[in-house]
């Protein structure tokens, strides 16, 4: 286990985890927590030896609580010399990992803390996590939470949760397409190792290419996105993990990837 005084990371089996460490302060973000998240999450995508990625927060209580308003509306953009905000700089670097990351939350997930679970792959949730986008409440908008939402959600939730500031709970989350799974806090860390298991199943090159196939169809219309796939499926059918996937299917055994035989 190391950690930079604000972000954790520690390796459990084949996944990196990532914990936001400021649970006295429900895992709000400021510059520092901020940078820390985007320098553990290149260290992870480079890493060999991990094959998914966890992000979660400290504690029970909070997943992360969105900007850290302590520090006033800096937080919001932090360098005016920069066009690029901190977070925004998180989320383009999140959108390049070629690994599964999975969003364990744990407690709270609001505003900015909404934006952080919506660039994670999956979302396991605890059944007492609550949700909501209340910017509104102080004089501000999620606007670059609305990036990944507008893509996860009907119009009419994110509108709802927008607008009205309203906070969701785990069920309803699920309802609204944000949760993949709900479970009790207890099983948080099992449901989390299942899939995590699941996902070292999959091919890694596969996977690494059908998250960068994911997020270039987002913008492509329907001409664009069906050309544009039947390239990448020409490509990845030449990579040795489709040979290798086909052969284990055709002998009845599990694929041997390449990742697995270089770590032995």
């Amino acid at each position: 286990m190391a950690g930079t005084g604000e972000i954790i990371t520690e390796r459990r089996g084949r996944a990196q985890w990532i914990t936001i460490d400021r649970e006295e302060r429900r895992n709000a973000l400021n510059g520092a927590v901020i940078e820390g998240l985007h320098a553990a999450l290149l260290a992870a995508d480079a890493d060999p030896e991990a094959r998914v990625i966890v992000l979660t927060g400290a504690g029970r209580k909070a997943f992360c609580a969105g900007a850290d308003l302590g520090g006033g509306a800096a937080v919001f953009g932090d360098d005016a010399d920069r066009p690029t905000t901190g977070f925004g700089r998180l989320a383009r670097a999140m959108r390049e990992v070629g690994k599964p990351v999975v969003a364990r939350v744990n407690g709270a997930c609001v505003a900015g803390g909404m934006g952080l679970m919506a660039m994670c792959d999956l979302a396991v949730v605890a059944d007492h996590a609550q949700f909501g986008l209340p910017e509104a409440r102080v004089g501000v908008f999620p606007m670059q939470v609305l990036v990944y939402l507008r893509g996860m959600m009907h119009p009419r939730h994110v509108n709802e949760l927008c607008l009205t500031g309203a906070m969701i709970d785990a069920a309803r989350a699920r309802e609204m397409g944000i949760a993949n799974e709900v479970v009790p806090y207890e099983g948080l860390d099992a449901a989390v190792e299942r899939t995590v298991a699941r996902l070292c199943e999959m091919s890694p090159v596969a996977l690494r290419r059908g998250k960068h196939v994911i997020a270039a169809m987002q913008s492509m219309d329907f001409a664009e996105a069906l050309a544009f796939a039947e390239g990448q499926i020409a490509l990845v059918a030449r990579t040795d993990d489709a040979a290798e996937g086909l052969a284990a299917f055709n002998e009845k055994r599990k694929p041997r990837w390449a990742t697995d035989d270089e770590q032995g």
